[in-house]
């Protein structure tokens, strides 16, 4: 392998040990020319080396395997080690299948009498997921177990049979690929006339990319693209069908702006529309530099003309995914006398909050403040009714807007707390024995209407939060005593006058975790969650929406978590009801007790 440029070869070596899974014996140290803006603030760059004459079968799958992890764009080295009819048919980017540990290759014990000039290697080992030709990832745990096959070819053993796609150990796929945000406009289909349902708001659709390789142009590739299977059905995209890059040479200029040039499907958008496809942009590519602001995005066509222009102050006020969380500076829960307080990341002392649920006259087991802050929803202490007011002074608590069929003498019956969207609807799940329902209420008011959940089955919510975008919702559900977490898709059908909600296609979150404790949003994409694995303790950690483990930093332990709360304003601190009261994560920091005496720590949503 061929190492980039660097202050220094031991410095390389290091880096090379940590991310690669073998070390070659032999090749040339050249310098490579690197821009100064690539992604990855690694130097360091891996290349395959050429089969060697007279390598026997195994040795030659074995470094094709090391050629297929380089920061080659076209497996050009990897392509050295196929028969050239193989050439021609294989497909690596079809599928990538990501193995617990590099694939073991092992020749065929018992050779075929009617192969007598070829070969066969078995690869073999633990699939914990794949990533599908639209770079979604899927946890997907199974044996992994396939053969390929090598003839002679000019005096030397080529691949001539292979699988298409590539297979890696999770080191190598975490050092090559990234996850990356693109996105998408929601898209709120019978409910989309509706004031509150507005045009501008943006959903985070996670996908896997090289992350190396023209970092820039791959995550606008993969935008154009369109979004993935599973947010397809209530995301849409501003670019025009069939929308292209007509120049990929993308990069950002020294004042950090980006120009894209499309193809000519894009010229005839209106000013709206085209701004709107900016913003798409701006969120993307800023998700894949994230070391570089982006000071502007302009669209051109093929020629250079602009179509339009996105300053990053008008990306922020008025595409912002966080806009549609809030900005809340105030975090909230419930204190010793079931009073509702809130504190600021700068107090020392809770408040309790205006309006009738700072009284402590309603004993409250859970809340849910509404993202503009403006209203707050309780559900009583024995879980059965819940109670929707205003967060101002001179207002009275109302009867409860919805009572519960469940038994108030079971701690896991009753109504689960509420979660409000970023609409101003108000979710919230019923839960008697052996099963549940899931509810909403417009506007926090008025009668409830039932969300169908046509995947759950006998199984059980145990607990709801609601994305601001209101077209995804994560569960706890419970079956057989097992508790997981299930991401769902909120499809609004019906007409506009009588819209009926479902949530479609549950996905797990946190396939390893045996029994999850608590969940909460912690970003466009992202979620903390609190489980435990089979056997293991009780762990707090970050998970994508796709069920991928969150590059985000490790979090610090906390004593007998049971329940958590985060900002999807990723700046803001975690705040959970641990083992030494209500506690507070901020950014760079420990875990610090902010309350000794307190439960149900929310921030809104």
């Amino acid at each position: 392998m061929r190492r980039a440029r660097t202050a220094g070869l031991l410095g390389c070596a290091g880096v090379l040990l940590a991310g690669c899974a073998s070390m070659p014996d032999s090749g040339d140290v050249k310098a490579v020319d690197q821009s100064p803006r690539a992604e990855g603030d690694s130097q360091v760059r891996v290349y395959g080396v050429p089969p060697q004459d007279g390598a026997q079968p195994t040795n030659i799958v074995r470094s094709f395997l090391d050629a297929t992890t380089s920061d080659e764009v076209d497996f050009r080295t990897a392509s050295q080690y196929l028969a050239k009819s193989a050439r021609q048919t294989w497909q690596p980017f079809r599928v990538t299948n990501v193995l617990q540990e590099r694939p073991k290759p092992e020749p065929e014990i018992q050779r075929n009498r009617e192969d007598a000039n070829g070969y066969t290697v078995t690869l073999s080992g633990s699939q914990v997921a794949k990533v599908d030709a639209n770079h979604a990832y899927t946890p997907e745990e199974r044996t992994y177990r396939r053969t390929i096959h090598l003839i002679k070819e000019n005096g030397q053993w080529r691949i001539d049979r292979l699988p298409n796609g590539l297979v890696l150990g999770q080191s190598d796929f975490q050092r090559i690929y990234r996850s990356v945000n693109k996105y998408y406009f929601a898209s709120y289909q019978s409910e989309s006339s509706e004031p509150k349902a507005s045009r501008n708001v943006l959903v985070a659709d996670p996908v896997y990319l090289r992350q190396r390789i023209e970092p820039i142009a791959a995550s606008v590739e993969a935008l154009l693209n369109g979004p993935t299977d599973w947010l397809g059905q209530v995301t849409a995209s501003e670019f025009p069908h069939g929308t292209r890059l007509a120049s990929r040479d993308l990069s950002l200029d020294d004042s950090n702006a980006l120009r894209v040039k499309l193809t000519k499907q894009a010229v005839n958008t209106d000013a709206a529309q085209c701004k709107r496809m900016a913003a798409q942009l701006f969120f993307t590519v800023q998700d894949m530099t994230r070391a570089s602001k982006i000071s502007e995005v302009d669209l051109e066509d093929a020629k250079g003309n602009s179509l339009c222009s996105l300053t990053q102050e008008q990306a922020e006020r008025d595409f912002s995914p966080v806009r549609q969380a809030g900005h809340s500076a105030q975090e909230y829960f419930l204190d010793a006398d079931h009073k509702v307080v809130s504190m600021s990341d700068d107090a020392t002392e809770p408040s309790p909050v205006r309006g009738p649920f700072g009284t402590g006259k309603t004993a409250l087991r859970s809340v849910a403040v509404s993202r503009d802050e403006t209203t707050a929803a309780g559900v009583s202490s024995d879980g059965r009714s819940l109670y929707v007011a205003g967060l101002e002074d001179g207002v009275q608590r109302g009867g409860p807007l919805l009572t519960s069929a469940g038994s108030a003498k079971a701690p896991d019956e009753g109504l689960t707390a509420p979660s409000w969207d970023g609409l101003g609807d108000l979710w919230i799940a019923d839960r008697s024995a052996h099963s549940s329902r899931l509810l909403r209420l417009r506007e926090g008011k008025g009668a409830p209407e039932e969300v169908a959940v046509p995947g759950l089955g006998k199984r059980r919510i145990k607990a709801i939060r609601v994305a601001a975008d209101g077209i995804r919702i994560a569960m706890l559900v419970e079956d057989n005593g097992r508790t997981t977490l299930q991401l769902g898709r909120v499809e609004r059908g019906g007409s506009s006058t009588h819209p009926t909600l479902s949530v479609e296609e549950l996905r797990p979150i946190a396939p390893q975790l045996e029994d999850v404790v608590a969940a909460s949003w912690a970003g466009g994409s992202r979620l903390v969650v609190v489980g435990r694995e089979s056997g293991g303790v009780q762990q707090m950690q970050f998970m994508e929406t796709d069920g991928s483990a969150s590059n985000a930093e490790t979090l610090p332990g906390v004593n007998g978590v049971k329940a958590v709360a985060a900002s999807e304003d990723e700046t803001r601190p975690l705040i959970a009801d641990a083992t030494e009261g209500i506690v507070r994560l901020p950014p760079d920091a420990n875990w610090k007790t902010v309350a000794k005496d307190g439960t149900a720590p929310v921030y809104p949503g």
